[in-house]
Parts: C-alpha cells; sequence; structure tokens
C-alpha cells in the first residue's frame, strides 16, 4: 500500500516513521470518548474509519485530545521495524498520562497486534487489549472485558469479514476524498512481507456495497474516492464464491463474477464529477482488460501505483513476486500504449535486499531509467520476523551499503521527477483542489489525473473545486500553475 498521499522522495521507511493521523473532534454529547492514532498505509487509516464507526455506535464520540479519552488506540504497521518502535514509544508516553487517569483503557489494533498479541498485554503489559484488523465489531465488547481488569484479545484472521455493512466515519476528512476499502488481506506471499500473516487471505467486498457507499460520498459532496486494497487487480466477487452473500432469486440469476476491471467501470459510472483512483496494483494480476477501462473513463484517474521492488530477475525471484524484469517493462509498455505516456506510474522498491550484488543493484538502477517512474516509495530491507525471507534468507547487506544504495535509488529517482514534471510545462490539466499549501496560505493545492501535486493561486478558489490550470513551473516533487477555469462541465 502506499505510504504518504503527497509526493515525496525520502524514504519510505523514514515517511512511515512519520505518517501518521490523529481522531479529530467530533462530539455529538456521547458519555464516552475514543482518541485514535493511526500508522502505516491507506489501508489502515480507512481501518480507523471503521473503528471510530463501531464505537460511535456504542457510545462514543472522538476525541483530538489523548488526555480526555476513555479509551486510547493505536491502529498499527508492522512492516518496518521503525514503525514498531514509534508505537512502542507513544505506548510509553501514553501509560504515562494513564498514571494520572488510571481508568483509561490503552489498545493496540491492526498489523503490530496481530504479529506480537500476547507480548504486549502479557509480557510487556503496556496494554490492555490487543486485537487485529479483522476483530474490530468485538471492539466494544472487548473494552468492557479489559475495564474489568481481565485479558482482552482477539487475533483471529477471518475468511470472511469485509466489514461492507459498516458506514465509515470519515476521520481527517477534507470533505472531497474519502477512501474505499474493496477487499481484504492477501494471497502472495512476497517473502519480505508480513501482510499475509497480519491480515490473512483475500477475501473481496460485495460490488454493490461499493458502489453504494461510492453513490452516498457523492450525495454528501465528496469529488473522489479511492478503491482500496492489497492487490486490487485481483478483486473478485460472485455470489458462488461469495455464498454468504443473501441476495433474492431473482438477483442470484442476474449475478455474474465480478473482476476488478468490471468493479472500476461501475464506480465510474457513479457520476462523471467522481474521481475514481485506487491502490495498490500488483504487476503479475494487473490486466489489459483494466488498461483499457482506465482509458475509457475521463473520470479515471490515470495513475498506476505498480510496486517493482527490484529490477533484477534473480532478486525477484527470491522475493517471491512472481513475475520477472521482463514480465514488468512489458506490463510497463502496456500503460503506455493503452493508457497514455502521461499516465502517472509509481512505485517501491527495496535496497540491499538478501544476497543483492552491486550488479544486481545496478539493474535497479537501470530499470528506473526504462520506466520513468513519476515518484516512488523507497526502502533498504528491513528483516521482518517470521516472514519467509527470514526463515530461508541471511539478512547479509551491510547498514552502510543498504544506505548507499538507497541514497542512490533515492537520487535517481529525484531526476527523474523532474525530468518528468518538465514534460508537463506548458500543458493544461484538470485538478481538483483539495488543500491549502504547504508553503502559503495564499495558495491552494490539488492533484492532476496523474497524482501529482500541483499548486496555484487561493484566490476565488474552494476546496472541492475542480481548476483547469496551465502548468508554469515545476520541482521535483510539485508543479505549480496558474488557473484558466473554474469548475468546467466535467458532464
Amino acid at each position: 500500500m502506499e505510504l504518504i498521499k503527497d509526493i515525496d522522495l525520502i524514504s519510505a521507511e523514514e515517511a512511515q516513521a512519520c505518517d501518521f493521523k490523529t481522531t479529530p473532534e467530533l462530539s455529538t454529547g456521547k458519555a464516552k470518548k475514543v482518541y485514535i492514532e493511526s500508522y502505516g498505509c491507506q489501508m489502515n487509516f480507512s481501518d480507523s474509519e471503521i473503528v471510530a464507526s463501531i464505537m460511535k455506535e456504542n457510545g462514543y464520540d472522538t476525541t483530538s485530545d489523548v488526555s480526555t479519552a476513555d479509551v486510547v488506540f493505536l491502529n498499527t504497521c508492522s512492516i518496518r521495524e521503525k514503525a514498531e518502535q514509534t508505537v512502542r514509544n507513544r505506548l510509553v508516553h501514553f501509560n504515562g498520562i494513564k498514571k494520572h487517569k488510571p481508568d483509561m483503557t490503552i489498545g493496540v489494533l491492526g498489523c503490530m497486534a496481530e504479529r506480537l498479541k500476547e507480548k504486549l498485554l502479557e509480557e510487556e503489559k503496556i496494554v490492555d487489549l490487543v486485537v487485529g484488523p479483522d476483530a474490530y465489531r468485538e471492539l466494544p465488547q472487548l473494552v468492557a472485558t479489559a475495564e474489568e481488569g481481565l485479558k482482552a484479545i482477539n487475533t483471529f484472521l477471518s475468511r470472511e469479514e469485509t466489514y461492507a455493512d459498516i458506514s465509515p466515519v470519515r476521520l481527517n476528512s477534507n470533505g472531497v476524498s474519502a477512501f474505499i476499502s474493496i477487499m481484504r488481506g492477501c494471497d502472495n506471499m512476497c517473502s519480505f512481507c508480513v501482510v499475509p500473516f497480519t491480515r490473512g487471505r483475500e477475501r473481496s467486498r460485495d460490488p454493490q456495497s461499493i458502489v453504494a457507499e461510492a453513490k452516498n460520498l457523492v450525495e454528501n459532496g465528496y469529488k473522489e474516492v479511492t478503491l482500496l486494497g492489497q492487490n486490487v487487480d485481483s478483486y473478485k466477487w460472485s455470489p458462488e464464491e461469495n455464498n454468504k452473500a443473501r441476495l433474492s432469486k431473482k438477483e442470484k440469476e442476474v449475478s455474474k463474477v465480478i473482476n476488478f476491471a468490471q468493479l472500476l467501470e461501475m464506480v465510474a459510472q457513479v457520476s462523471p464529477t467522481l474521481r475514481v483512483r485506487f491502490s495498490t496494483s500488483h504487476p503479475k494480476d494487473i490486466t489489459d482488460e483494466v488498461l483499457h477501462t482506465i482509458q475509457a473513463y475521463d473520470n479515471i484517474c490515470k495513475y498506476i501505483h505498480l510496486p517493482v521492488q527490484s529490477g533484477n530477475s534473480r532478486i525477484l525471484e527470491l522475493m517471491n513476486r512472481t513475475y520477472d524484469r521482463d514480465w514488468y517493462l512489458d506490463r510497463v509498455k502496456a500503460i503506455r500504449e493503452i493508457v497514455g505516456e502521461d499516465c502517472g506510474i509509481s512505485s517501491d522498491m527495496i535496497a540491499g535486499f538478501c544476497t543483492e550484488t552491486e550488479e544486481e543493484h545496478q539493474d535497479t538502477l537501470s530499470l528506473m531509467d526504462q520506466v520513468r517512474y513519476d515518484f516512488s516509495y523507497m526502502f533498504y530491507y528491513s528483516e521482518r520476523p517470521g516472514t519467509l525471507a527470514a526463515k530461508k534468507y541471511a539478512d547479509d547487506i551491510p547498514l552502510e551499503i543498504k544506505k548507499r544504495r538507497l541514497a542512490e535509488i533515492i537520487e535517481k529517482q529525484t531526476q527523474l521527477s523532474l525530468l518528468r514534471n518538465r514534460q508537463d510545462m506548458g500543458k493544461t490539466q484538470l485538478i481538483l483542489i483539495d488543500g491549502i499549501s504547504k508553503k502559503s496560505n495564499e495558495e491552494l493545492k490539488g492533484r492532476n489525473s496523474a497524482n501529482k501535486v500541483v499548486v496555484v493561486p487561493a484566490k476565488g478558489l474552494a476546496l472541492g473545486d475542480y481548476v483547469r490550470v496551465k502548468i508554469t513551473d515545476c520541482t521535483a516533487g510539485t508543479l505549480f500553475g496558474e488557473v484558466l477555469e473554474i469548475n468546467p462541465s466535467l458532464t
């Protein structure tokens, strides 16, 4: 999953260490308050919205001030060691607050909860409850159990849970963009990754509930949705495979298998004013049908996050990515031919994986030159306990070499990002205003179809405006434009 929303040229490890969100103050007069701090990928932020909804239905408002909270949840990420250490530091801080407020309940949710389980609850005794990503419906009961001083843990991984019937509470929302989770879990067993062990097997959500959620967002003024899954291209739903769905006889007669291309089209047809994005695609699964669907609809953004991890086929095999360099480059060629040269492509890359040689590292750099990524999320390899790589391979690349290789990848990406951005100079693009510029309140920012941040003068504009702009300047991370038209017709 994508780790940070804005274009960024720092390493993904650095991003993950600092990228977190807290709950806003949403007061409706309920007796108790819950504070949620979310780390890691977009899926975690989406899950926190589900958690907030469940707690709201059970008598809790959200709070942005942890000192006023009755319940504190950390929705955690286990993909990097540094992210776990950040959470541990926060738990120490929250336990300090709890000394002055002993009735406070502290819980760890998500991937770190699933991975460490009893260790956090019994050995370290720094939390009151531990709940995995498929057990959020049980949170109110588990909180009550913890309040009685009893062990509160549920890390059961479900083969069915999708939370399709829960309407998320939109946290930290700009009122413009929202996430829609379309599936959960992952069936890929990449050797470096903990996700299959922390989020369980793949299962897809009922497409009608996804479309209904998109329609509800449009009715409430939202202009953009991002369809989320660990591997959206393997989305597949049918009454036969998802036999827990209760359909009428008539519905069963007209039902069929829905794949990701078809779901993408269904969401795009909700409204021409609703932009549709998605994340993440897997190189082994993205099909020409998906690419043709993207090309066919103006409101499906021309941007694909297509993680490569390494440019060397031997390393890709050790990573169990199930494709090689040539396969990946063929998929990129198809994107350029079907969707277009301007389609934004981003990637994840890991420097210094087990046994990687200098020549194999150079293969990653040369692949970057061939693909010309618009931006990337870049790591050096961090062994995660319990993964296939940790069991099978020695983490034998010295840290200083990993860091040097990562620095070279970041430098290469900086060059490529600037090159790609310069190609946008003078072009007219449609952007959706979604926030204030980081550097000046006199400017607003939005994203173009290729997921690049575009900064424009704020005068006469508001959040949620579609704006046609001419790109006049750029850096490696940002485009700058002048406004040509506000809210042009998109029908």
